[in-house]
């Protein structure tokens, strides 16, 4: 199987995602388990890159998976605006990897392995 299940439902798991993709785009930065970052890595990659191509079919296949929540309350800009007029212009030159994930060790309380995962 080529992605992780992370004992949920299919419907549950793709509303994590969405939550997570959108969250990253707007904060640039967050902390999850580890698992969770490195399934996120390849969603979010793909978002950016489709940020990159910009043309209008690409807006709504992101319109379509992110959700529409703001992302700076002093322009009113919301997640897909920052994606497409922020993030994809300072990725315009590179070619992928456009996030890290950073190991922290255990959680407390379950021991579950946490990471931070950010845009570079």
């Amino acid at each position: 199987m080529g992605y992780r299940k992370l004992g949920r439902d299919s419907s549950a798991r793709k509303a994590l995602f969405r939550d997570l993709t959108t969250d990253l785009i707007i904060n640039e930065r967050i902390e999850t388990t580890e698992p969770k970052a490195k399934e996120l890595r390849s969603i979010v990659e793909k978002m950016i890159t489709l940020g990159k191509r910009g043309d209008l079919h690409a807006r709504r296949q992101v319109a379509a998976y992110v959700r529409n929540e703001i992302a700076d309350e002093e322009t009113g800009q919301d997640a897909i605006q920052k994606l497409f007029d922020d993030v994809a212009k300072r990725y315009e030159d590179r070619q992928g990897g456009y996030t890290r994930v950073l190991k922290l060790g255990p959680r407390r309380g379950d021991g579950a392995e946490m990471a931070i995962i950010e845009l570079v």
